[in-house]
């Protein structure tokens, strides 16, 4: 896990439309990512995996409430 906060994967968590639609409940962005997480694994795109790195948890799941979060 990386220990410096100014490197945390922010773009999964914040920024990317298909993840964090997938993530609030949005069924087309769900889908997307589901096709997604098939062709790149279970850690999905670059920025996908380097989230599940930081906070431990695959891009499709939520962050628990004890995480690095901010």
């Amino acid at each position: 896990m990386a220990e410096n906060k100014e490197n945390a994967p922010v773009f999964c968590e914040k920024f990317c439309i298909v993840c964090k639609g997938a993530r609030e409940g949005n069924k087309i962005c769900k889908a997307i990512q589901n096709i997604e997480l098939k062709i790149f694994g279970k850690n999905g795109c670059i920025w996908g995996a380097a989230r599940t790195k930081y906070y431990g948890v695959t891009p499709d799941k939520k962050l628990p409430v004890n995480s690095r979060k901010k």
